[in-house]
């Protein structure tokens, strides 16, 4: 599994889009706001917010694993930080400028949410653990890599 995430990211690398920027930078707001609708019920039950269902949150941690499976290169296009799209995007130009820091980042999601898929059926005590392990790679990667206003 591990092997199979890895070489996806290594064919994440950004690629050249021939889509305006603006459009590149809402497609990449679009992606993690799939993101974020699947992992929020997840991380309410986890946090007991909502009660637990474990139909649920095996669904929303199905589709969390789905969204690995796109390939992002597209969503990375160079010139589609907030520094060339002010207001538009959060996206840092760090991005660009340490692309291995930020893939490393990728790949602890992309495992953290394969593991959370193996735990999201199994009780909100399992749960738990996977929720916030997911949640902080997503803080890793906000504070290195996000802008916190437009």
């Amino acid at each position: 599994m591990r092997r199979l995430l890895l070489s996806t990211l290594l064919v994440a690398l950004p690629t050249v889009s021939l889509a305006d920027p603006e459009q590149v930078a809402e497609a990449r707001r679009g992606y993690f706001a799939l993101v974020g609708l699947e992992f929020g019920p997840l991380a309410a039950m986890a946090k007991g917010e909502l009660p637990y269902d474990a139909e649920a949150a095996q669904a929303h941690a199905a589709d969390l694993v789905t969204l690995t499976r796109y390939n992002p290169g597209d969503l990375l296009t160079p010139g589609t930080s907030a520094t060339e799209l002010p207001g538009k995007t959060r996206a840092a130009a760090q991005i660009w400028q340490d692309m291995p820091g930020y893939q490393a980042k990728g790949a602890a999601f992309f495992e953290a949410v394969a593991a959370l898929n193996e735990a999201a059926g199994a009780g909100q005590a399992a749960l738990a653990p996977a929720v916030g392990k997911v949640g902080g790679t997503c803080k890793g990667c906000h504070e290195d890599y996000r802008l916190k206003d437009f």
